[in-house]
């Protein structure tokens, strides 16, 4: 088994709205990888607590340690995902 670890949902241009795979049709997470992979043109830099929807309400799952720039894998957009 190869270890591909680029080839996660979140860098995939197949990934849709609520974590929906476009070509496989099923709900996926961070730690899925499949052979349809197709990377972004451009990876989104811009993940940290402030631009999280869950930065600073009760659904942040580090609230103690959450800050601006701070990454977490708990990260929700603000908006919808392109």
């Amino acid at each position: 088994m190869a270890i591909r670890l680029g080839n996660g949902c979140s860098n995939c241009a197949n990934l849709k709205d609520n974590n929906l795979c476009g070509i496989h049709g099923v709900k996926v997470t961070s730690s899925y990888t499949c052979d349809s992979f197709e990377m972004k043109a451009v990876l989104k830099d811009d993940r940290n607590c402030e631009t999280c929807l869950r930065y600073e309400t009760s659904d942040c799952s580090n609230p103690q340690k959450a800050a601006p720039h701070m990454l977490c894998s708990h990260w929700a957009p603000q908006t919808g995902m392109a």
